[in-house]
């Protein structure tokens, strides 16, 4: 895959976790005076950033498996196999009745997401930006 290809993809993906992110943070907003109701997070950058660097950590001696049912002493991930995970708080508590929504965190975060979102935005029309220029010229 070429560099422009990998790298729309991987703004792409980021934009959709981005969005389900949203999705997250205004579903914990919406209960959070609920009663032992568990804040929800979303795990996908750090899961990329994993597979990325997977790429780059081969083994300088491999080992040759001859079978099938041997363990291979190195898996490289392939970034596209990564998911975006929603994943349940069940930790900790921010109110005594058992709810661990806090609005100010959540907003700060949604803000931060936003923030992102237009970053990613941004960096993909950068990209074809340049591949117009690469046309017109």
């Amino acid at each position: 895959m070429n560099t422009f290809a990998r790298t729309v993809d991987l703004l792409h993906r980021a934009m959709d976790a981005s969005v389900v992110r949203r999705q997250v943070i205004a579903n914990n907003m919406a209960n959070a005076d609920v009663p032992n109701f568990k804040r929800t997070d979303v795990n996908f950058e750090s899961e990329l950033k994993r597979a990325l660097e997977s790429e780059k950590k081969r083994p300088v001696l491999e080992l040759n498996r001859t079978h099938d049912k041997h363990i291979p002493n190195f898996k490289e991930r392939d970034y596209r196999d990564v998911e975006i995970r929603r994943v349940l708080d069940y930790t900790s508590t921010y109110n005594n009745n058992g709810n661990n929504v806090d609005p100010e965190k959540e907003f700060m975060l949604a803000t931060q997401n936003q923030m992102a979102y237009m970053m990613y935005a941004r960096a993909v029309d950068f990209e074809f930006s340049q591949i117009n220029q690469v046309l017109r010229g």
